[in-house]
């Protein structure tokens, strides 16, 4: 379960506003073009799940003002501002906490099943907290589909510390390629309407994905030496690599999957 203490890139650690800060930067606008695309209007009541560091809990409260409302949840709220009239945050655990009682128009999450090993069970449970017509929106990666390609360009260096890092999350219960699981998922739960789309980009040190890079192996490298992921000689190696300028990978894939719960179901 990832609970706060369990959870391997969790809110508490120091690096994490460096890291919510480079996903706002990277993956925000998308973000939006997706809750734009379904409708998201003035009085719509909306729940943003796993918050991270609030900054589409803040612009969904501000497109949805003055009469709709925005609730943001997290494990821990403490990178979440705050201090718009019509957004309240929560620590919430989603899997073990009980579901707020309404009913939402809105419901979104972003890279945060995967981390659940409960994440089908958690998806039917936000699927239930929509009002009939109400809008459920995941986004989540598949880590594993797209690597680097020496022969497209010869700096797509393949990192160990990426191998290192997917092996110990897989083995603290991430679902690597549930973003790509997502549509098949959303057909399960009978939802209507429903879209998908897989977005990658090339991480380099000028859009900030190095970085993100750098963020995650600094805050884990250590469990992933101890565990036996890899060395600490080479995750240096790739530390380094990191900072050149040449260096470039693609991004894991970014699925962002909608649909409707049926307004005639109650």
């Amino acid at each position: 379960m990832a609970t706060e203490a369990s959870y391997l890139l969790d809110n508490a650690q120091e690096e994490a506003q460096n890291r919510m800060s480079i996903l706002a930067r990277l993956f925000d606008a998308p973000t939006q073009r997706a809750l734009t695309a379904v409708g998201l209007a003035p009085g719509w009541d909306c729940l943003e799940v796993g918050g991270g560091g609030g900054s589409i809990a803040s612009w969904m409260a501000e497109r949805v003002a003055p009469r709709g409302t925005v609730l943001c949840t997290d494990l821990n709220p403490r990178l979440i501002a705050g201090g718009q009239t019509n957004l309240r945050v929560l620590r919430h655990d989603i899997v073990r906490d009980a579901m707020p009682d309404t009913r939402f128009d809105l419901i979104h999450a972003r890279l945060v099943l995967m981390h659940i090993p409960e994440r089908v069970a958690v998806l039917e449970r936000l699927a239930g907290a929509l009002k009939p017509g109400g809008w459920l929106v995941i986004e989540d990666f598949d880590t594993v589909s797209t690597l680097p390609d020496t022969t497209l360009y010869p700096h797509e260096t393949h990192l160990a510390s990426v191998d290192a890092m997917r092996g110990f999350m897989i083995r603290g219960g991430v679902e690597p390629r549930f973003g790509r699981s997502l549509y098949g998922r959303f057909r399960d739960l009978a939802l209507e309407n429903i879209s998908a789309e897989g977005r990658t980009i090339i991480f380099d040190r000028a859009n900030g994905g190095a970085e993100l890079m750098r963020v995650n192996f600094e805050q884990v490298g250590n469990q992933l030496v101890a565990a036996g992921f890899i060395s600490a000689t080479q995750l240096q190696a790739d530390l380094a690599r990191l900072q050149t300028e040449e260096f470039a990978m693609p991004s894991p894939i970014m699925w962002t999957v909608a649909g409707r719960k049926p307004v005639s179901r109650a």
